[in-house]
């Protein structure tokens, strides 16, 4: 068995595409998934399965929460490994935090070549996307210099629509229970 973890992607969002997160864990179970942790309503799920390829639990997965709950449910799963690796090197640790700060990570489905350059950032300065590799895109948002940002838009623009992204606190979160 390995640890894997799930991100779904545009579920329980304003309202829509409402998964009940008991029902999930049940689809998740009939497809051999042990030990599923959920973490928050907005589909980040921790599990244990066969050493499996990623590119297949994706595929299984978004067809089995697709057949069941009727709508499209793109899923984005990363190794532990990956997630912990990521947490240990803190990709924000050299960014000034305010309480007006606001860091993502994005993490894509396959590899996609941008023209952009980085650090790359917005024009009024108030988006920056600090890295992008190993199909993860680091970045960082600051609201004093704009209450609207067209940030998702742009990374949708730049890196296409097989992208999912978490507040870095969600990863927090998810650290915390793997330990």
């Amino acid at each position: 068995m390995k640890t894997y973890i799930a991100f779904l992607r545009g579920i329980n969002v304003g309202g829509h595409h409402k998964v009940p997160m008991a029902d999930l864990k049940t689809e998740l179970q009939k497809l051999g998934f042990k030990n599923i942790i959920t973490i928050l309503n907005s589909g980040n799920i921790i599990f244990d399965y066969t050493d499996e390829e990623i590119t297949t639990l994706e595929q299984i997965t978004t067809t089995q929460l697709e057949n069941t709950f009727g709508f499209p449910i793109p899923t984005i799963i990363r190794t532990v490994n990956t997630i912990q690796q990521l947490l240990k090197q803190n990709p924000f640790s050299a960014i000034e935090i305010t309480k007006d700060s606001r860091l993502y990570i994005s993490f894509l489905k396959t590899t996609v070549t941008t023209t952009l350059q980085f650090p790359w950032q917005s024009e009024d300065e108030s988006y920056k996307i600090l890295d992008y590799k190993n199909n993860t895109i680091i970045s960082a948002l600051d609201l004093s210099k704009s209450k609207t940002t067209k940030a998702m838009a742009i990374l949708e623009r730049s890196f296409g629509k097989d992208i999912t992204t978490r507040n870095w606190n969600t990863l927090l979160r998810i650290e915390k229970q793997l330990k």
